[in-house]
């Protein structure tokens, strides 16, 4: 637990904001002062709930608060920010880190020149099955997710890409830690004049390989990732919390076992249960919500400048540099075209 409580506050009184509200009000290390929102009526009940003051104007709490968390339509993030990290106050903002590329390293560079720190609330990083993932520190060569759910009803302003898909960019980019050597991405839009189904695939320099998908037209959830390296095969599923792995190493001597009894003559393959035989583990998986542990990364980075939050400002403008990056082949790439994979 820090010794000094940091003076937290949340701008934007809708879902999301009312969530970090209340997990900034649970947390020992944070002392929430301040609600923030232009509608006035909406601010007061929020703030009422968690007894703290609300606010109509950003300006209103500079000099009362030591961090705050940017909850409101993606086209506010930039100016709303620049508030803040020109007066020093730290800035978790919700995903994506800005409308477009340009305004993102415009966030970036006032972070930098500040000196302040910038967290992006790209919250399925602090999944419970990711964090589990990240323990094992695999080096993937092919990753494949696949993120699917039915019509939200919300967020029909802006492509899935950027709505729905860039959770499992951010983490992809992670995972391959390489840059981006080329991509190809054809999309769809069913409902609005925005994609609502888009499939990426992603080469990177170190020879990673990911396929990604996303759609917001599918007849249930789905959330998984499936990830291929040298040393293991991970397949997860962050709706259900759950995962397993299949390691190289101990599986070799299942290989060698099988191999003695063909070369026997008297070993039918149709009676093995090949999965009774490989070395499966399920993986070790905290149940902690991810918007909590998103909150103390950040808060451990404001207390202590050494530590990084969980995905700082330039991880975030990574993401939506690949965002972009991908929308630009999704329109170059037309259903009726065909696209050339050996180019």
């Amino acid at each position: 637990m820090l010794e000094t409580k940091v003076r937290t506050a949340v701008v934007g009184a809708g879902k999301m904001g009312a969530i970090h509200a209340k997990v900034y009000d649970q947390l020992p290390q944070s002392n929430l002062v301040a609600v923030v929102d232009t509608d006035a009526a909406r601010a007061k009940r929020l703030a009422q709930k968690y007894n703290c003051s609300d606010y109509t104007d950003c300006s209103d709490i500079l000099g009362k608060v030591d961090a705050v968390t940017i909850a409101t339509p993606t086209v506010t993030h930039l100016e709303l920010a620049k508030v803040f990290i020109k007066n020093k106050v730290a800035v978790l903002i919700e995903k994506p880190l800005a409308a477009n590329v340009r305004e993102g390293r415009k966030i970036v560079s006032l972070a930098r020149k500040n000196d302040c720190v910038v967290a992006v609330g790209h919250s399925e990083r602090c999944n419970p099955v990711v964090q589990a993932m990240k323990r094992l520190d695999v080096e993937p060569r092919f990753i494949e997710a696949n993120r699917v759910s039915p019509y939200p009803f919300r967020s029909t302003d802006v492509s899935v890409v950027l709505d729905v898909m860039i959770h499992d960019i951010d983490i992809i980019l992670s995972l391959a830690a390489s840059k981006i050597k080329r991509i190809y991405a054809v999309g769809v839009n069913v409902i609005e004049d925005n994609e609502d189904i888009c499939n990426a695939r992603i080469v990177f320099d170190n020879g990673c390989i990911a396929n990604i998908t996303a759609s917001r037209l599918a007849l249930k959830t789905e959330r998984k990732l499936r990830v291929f390296s040298r040393q293991a095969y991970l397949s997860l599923d962050y709706f259900k919390k759950s995962g397993m792995i299949i390691k190289a190493d101990p599986n070799i001597n299942v290989v060698k076992w099988i191999q003695e009894r063909k070369e026997s003559g008297n070993f039918n393959m149709t009676n093995v249960n090949w999965p009774d035989l490989l070395h499966i583990e399920q993986l070790d998986i905290d149940d902690k919500e991810p918007i909590r542990l998103e909150q103390e990364a950040f808060l451990r980075a404001v207390a202590d400048r050494t530590l990084a939050p969980e995905v700082s400002a330039r991880e975030g403008l990574a993401a939506l540099e690949c965002a972009q990056k991908i929308l630009r082949s999704v329109r170059k790439h037309k259903w009726n075209e065909q696209i050339d994979y050996g180019a």
